[in-house]
């Protein structure tokens, strides 16, 4: 099932207090992006974070599932009405794969 164009623009505002914010279509889904780097995806009009240890204690539960068919499991984030709470999940999710990219 493909996305709701209006679920992944509500996220896309949801988060917007993050950073630069932005998705790109990926076979009928999105990647969800933080200042050009991709953090997370929409798919089914279901928002998933990649995990990253920052990020886990901010979870109000952790639910691990895979955004679709033989993927790695993600942060499933079943609340995306907490505008405040979404932007610090995304921001320090970015800050994590930031970090790890310039170790690398």
């Amino acid at each position: 099932m493909a996305c709701n164009t209006n679920i992944v623009q509500y996220i896309t505002d949801q988060c917007s207090a993050a950073g630069d914010i932005s998705t790109r279509k990926m076979f009928g889904d999105y990647g969800l992006y933080c200042n050009s780097l991709i953090v997370g995806l929409i798919c089914d009009n279901r928002l998933y974070l990649k995990p990253t240890d920052a990020a886990r204690p901010l979870l109000r539960s952790v639910d691990m599932r895979p955004p679709y068919e033989g993927a790695k499991e993600y942060f499933y984030i079943d609340d995306i009405d907490d505008h405040d709470y979404l932007a610090k999940l995304v921001a320090t999710t970015y800050h994590a794969l930031s970090a790890a990219k310039k170790k690398k």
